[in-house]
């Protein structure tokens, strides 16, 4: 019997076979003939706008399946609000500048770079850019997405990029922008520093080490140590930033302890002395003396190798769940270290360099390599008898989102966005709570992101993108960015693109008359660093 004579079956026209790949093509074709998109903003016109402001992706190779399923989604949404009576409007965008295409560009040149001007570079991430644009733009059309795709936001528009100079005049005319020098993330591969928002973390195995730091004048607070020497133990998982230290960290609340060992006196957290004791392989050993975090602020112990002083200072960040309680404070190679450092008025000590190599500065160690350069210094605090144990550690580290490279904490002078000065933080997290969260919980997650986001990082050391408006005068240093001075950058900006920055005489980018509010003279540099690519999608709101 053949039971397919048997099936109840509805008759349909319809063909079994949908063959798609041929007919989708085809109804494209006829909603672009009949330019669909603006038949319904015409039809659309008087009614209640519903906008869906695009988070642009990057204009650096073709589209994936996330940029695939971001823009159905969107597509999707403005749709049926079209459908729902709305005047649905939908203007797609890309992010021209930055490190993703210029890494990708500096890949395509290779040695040739060397032999370019910084201009022809940009030119080059420009070309790249628009090339990419017009691949994406094909392929975001084949998935049936409609939008104004011959009109799209581009941050490398002339206009748009006037606009981000204007807004950046902004922040910096409210005080909000600021240069400083403190610890940033800073890529030795990509050689620019690093937000927040570009670090990855991935696993790394890491040395782990125990280092003694002599404390002479504890000899006599500690009669019963009857003349042996006393030191206080670190613990650190990067050794390298061991010749930038300047103090010790302990915590206000805590009890340590100082243990006779037999030939010394070691001092550690008390609730971390068995577990220290073990890691050291010391079996024997005394409970002496004990005293509060706070009666041992201000003693100055001796840096193992450089003999300069380490101040035993406070800091709430000191925590019982790894190490001794005594925290290796590089105020130059940590944001915590950075704070305590402000707070003690210590140096903001970092001598390595771009590349991530030492500076003459540390002797032995320099020209070498950071991450390589764990061992020597190992191998060195062995020598000098201040090595109590090192191991190995697996542990989550920082990475480049982009090269995918370990990063580093290095101080450098660069431009920040305070959270704080002018209330950024507050009004960021009142907006939030204006906004309706599916799931509930990303309400959290993005809160607590930004409750304890530090200073925005917005300057990089790069080629490919809008520059940071700022002349220095070149007789006192004084820093020259009036209003009038943005102003005058952004007009040129509009007319001739952000390269007019880097290929214009400094002269022609200043406004007639312009003198340095501090000496009066009128010779000045400019800056060289450009701003983050995140800066370039955040303003689109003034832009598009």
């Amino acid at each position: 019997m053949n039971y397919k004579d048997t099936l109840n079956l509805p008759k349909t026209p319809f063909p079994m076979k949908a063959n798609l790949s041929r007919r989708e093509p085809e109804f494209l074709a006829e909603w672009d003939k009949m330019k669909l998109y603006e038949a319904l903003r015409e039809e659309s016109a008087g009614k209640d706008k519903f906008i869906l402001h695009d988070g642009p992706p990057y204009a650096n190779g073709h589209i994936h399946i996330g940029t695939a399923l971001n823009k159905v989604l969107k597509d999707i949404i403005v749709r049926s609000r079209q459908m729902a009576g709305f005047d649905a409007v939908y203007v797609p965008g890309w992010d021209c500048h930055g490190l993703p295409i210029e890494h990708n560009v500096d890949k395509e040149l290779g040695p040739r770079k060397k032999d370019m001007t910084q201009v022809q570079v940009r030119r080059r991430c420009r070309e790249y850019a628009e090339k990419f644009i017009d691949i994406q733009r094909g392929e975001f059309k084949r998935l049936g997405v409609m939008g104004e795709w011959e009109n799209p936001y581009l941050t490398m528009n002339y206009d748009y990029e006037a606009t981000i100079v204007r807004e950046c005049g902004k922040f910096a005319q409210n005080g909000a922008l600021f240069r400083g020098r403190k610890p940033i993330y800073w890529c030795m591969s990509c050689k620019t520093a690093l937000a927040e928002a570009e670090i990855e973390y991935a696993e790394e195995s890491t040395p782990s080490i125990y280092v003694a730091f002599r404390a002479p004048e504890m000899d006599a607070r500690i009669p019963e140590a009857g003349g042996k020497p006393v030191y206080f133990v670190i613990w650190t998982t990067t050794p390298w930033t061991i010749p930038a230290n300047l103090a010790i960290a302990l915590h206000p609340d805590f009890v340590y302890s100082a243990l006779d060992t037999g030939d010394r006196v070691l001092i550690v957290a008390k609730d971390l002395v068995e577990k220290n004791m073990a890691e050291f392989g010391i079996p024997e050993y005394k409970e002496i003396a004990r005293f509060t975090g706070p009666e041992l602020e201000g003693v100055k112990a001796e840096h193992p190798l450089y003999g300069r002083e380490s101040v035993v200072v406070l800091g709430r960040h000191v925590t019982l769940e790894a190490g001794t309680g005594c925290v290796h404070t590089a105020p130059g190679h940590g944001r915590e270290d950075y704070e305590t450092g402000r707070k003690y008025g210590l140096d903001t000590y970092s001598p390595v360099d771009e590349d991530g190599r030492f500076t003459e500065d540390v002797g032995h160690f320099a020209g070498q390599r950071v991450f390589e350069a764990n061992e020597n210094v190992i191998n060195k605090l062995k020598d000098t008898g201040a090595l109590l144990a090192a191991d190995k550690m697996v542990h989550s580290y920082p990475h480049c989102w982009r090269c995918k490279q370990p990063v580093i904490f290095r101080a450098t002078p660069q431009w920040f966005i305070s959270m704080d000065k002018t209330g950024l933080r507050q009004k960021a997290l009142q907006e939030i709570d204006r906004v309706q969260w599916i799931p509930h919980w990303g309400r959290d997650r993005i809160y607590g992101m930004i409750e304890n986001r530090p200073d925005w990082c917005v300057s990089r050391q790069r080629s490919w993108g809008v520059p940071i408006v700022a002349f220095y005068c070149k007789d006192c240093g004084a820093l020259l960015q009036t209003p009038e001075v943005v102003e005058h950058v952004a007009s040129l900006v509009e007319k001739h693109g952000a390269d007019v920055w880097f290929e214009a005489e400094v002269k022609d980018l200043l406004p007639p008359g312009a003198a340095c509010p501090e000496c009066g003279k009128g010779e000045f540099s400019r800056e060289d660093d450009i701003l983050d690519v995140w800066f370039d999608s955040g303003v689109s709101h003034a832009a598009v």
